[in-house]
C-alpha cells in the first residue's frame, strides 16, 4: 500500500486538530455564532461555481431527500460545529480534544438505537471505561465532586456535540442519498449557512478583524473543505474502517498543539482520564480492528 494513502487521514486529522486550537483562539475574538455562520458561508460561497451546477442537475433526487439532508446538516454542521465554539469560551483545548475522541463510541452506540445492531461484550465494555475516562477529565481527577459541583459548561456542550455528531454519523448509513459526496456535503454547508444565519443576526456586534479573519480562513477553507477531501481520499483508498482508526489520534494531537501554542498545562487528571477513555474507545473497537487485521492478511 502506498504510504500516500495512509497521509490521506492523517492530514485531515491534523487540520482538525487544530481546527480545535482555532475554536479555542475564536473565544474572546469573535462571537461564537459569528464565526459559526461565516465559515460555512465563505465555505459555500467557495464551491458554489464548482457544485451549483451539478447539485441543479440532481434537483429531483434533492427535492425527495431534502428533509433527510437538512437533518444532516442540522446534527453534523449546526450543532456539532457551533456548540464547539460555544464550549471554547469554558472549557480547554485539550479538553475539547479528548471529549471529542469519544466520537467513534457514540456512532457505534448509537448504532445500536437507529440501525438495530446487537451491542457486543466489547462495546459494553469499552463504552463504561470511556464513561469513567470522561468523568475523571471533566471532574479533573475527582468524581465525586460532580454530584455537588456539575461539569464545566464547556465540557457539557462538547458531549451533547459528539452525541449528535455520533447521530449524524450513523443517519449517513442508515439514509443513503443518491448523490456524490461533494454534492451531498455542499448542500449540507448551504443549509447549515442557511440554519445558522438567525444565529448570526441575534449574535452581539463581531466586525471581520485582522486577528480573527485567519481564524474563519482556517475553519472555512481548511477544516470545512480541504480536510474533507483529505478524508474522503482516505476512505477511498483505505476503506472506513482504517480511515476511521486514524480518529483515535486526534485528543493527542489536539493535547500538543494546545501545549505548543496555548501554552496549556497537562495535568495528571488529562492523562488518566485521557488514557482510560481511549482505551474504552480501542476496547470497543476492537472486533473492527480485528476484522481489519484479519482483511490486511488476507489482502498480502
Amino acid at each position: 500500500m502506498p504510504i500516500k494513502y495512509l497521509s490521506f487521514p492523517l492530514i485531515a486529522i491534523l487540520i482538525w486538530a487544530f481546527n480545535t486550537i482555532v475554536s479555542k483562539l475564536s473565544a474572546g475574538a469573535i462571537a461564537p455564532g459569528v464565526i459559526s455562520f461565516d465559515r460555512w458561508l465563505l465555505a459555500g460561497l467557495v464551491m458554489t461555481p464548482f457544485m451549483a451546477r451539478k447539485v441543479w442537475a440532481n434537483r429531483a433526487i434533492v427535492r425527495r431527500h431534502l428533509l433527510k439532508i437538512i437533518t444532516f446538516s442540522m446534527l453534523g454542521m449546526v450543532l456539532f460545529q457551533s456548540l464547539a465554539y460555544y464550549a471554547a469560551a469554558t472549557t480547554t483545548a485539550t479538553n475539547m480534544g479528548l471529549i471529542g475522541s469519544l466520537m467513534p463510541l457514540t456512532t457505534m452506540l448509537l448504532s445500536t438505537v437507529f440501525l438495530h445492531e446487537r451491542p457486543t461484550p466489547a462495546l459494553v465494555a469499552g463504552t463504561a471505561l470511556s464513561i469513567a475516562g470522561i468523568l475523571v477529565l471533566v471532574s479533573k481527577g475527582a468524581p465525586l465532586s460532580l454530584m455537588s459541583q456539575g461539569i464545566v459548561f464547556g465540557d457539557g456542550l462538547m458531549l451533547i456535540g459528539t452525541i449528535a455528531y455520533g447521530a449524524y454519523g450513523v443517519l449517513l448509513h442508515k439514509w443513503p442519498i443518491p448523490l456524490p459526496p461533494w454534492q451531498l456535503l455542499y448542500l449540507q454547508i448551504v443549509l447549515a449557512a442557511f440554519m445558522l444565519l438567525p444565529v448570526f443576526l441575534l449574535s452581539p456586534p463581531s466586525p471581520i478583524t485582522p486577528q480573527n479573519l485567519p481564524l474563519i480562513l482556517f475553519a472555512g477553507l481548511f477544516s470545512s473543505i480541504i480536510a474533507g477531501f483529505f478524508w474522503m481520499r482516505g476512505v477511498v483508498h483505505l476503506g472506513a474502517n482504517r480511515a476511521m482508526l486514524f480518529m483515535n489520534l486526534l485528543p493527542l494531537l489536539v493535547a500538543l498543539i494546545a501545549m505548543v501554542t496555548l501554552g496549556e498545562q497537562l495535568h495528571a487528571y488529562h492523562i488518566a482520564g485521557g488514557m482510560v477513555t481511549l482505551a474504552g474507545v480501542l476496547l470497543a473497537e476492537l472486533p473492527k480492528l480485528l476484522r481489519t487485521a484479519s482483511a490486511s492478511s488476507n489482502d498480502k
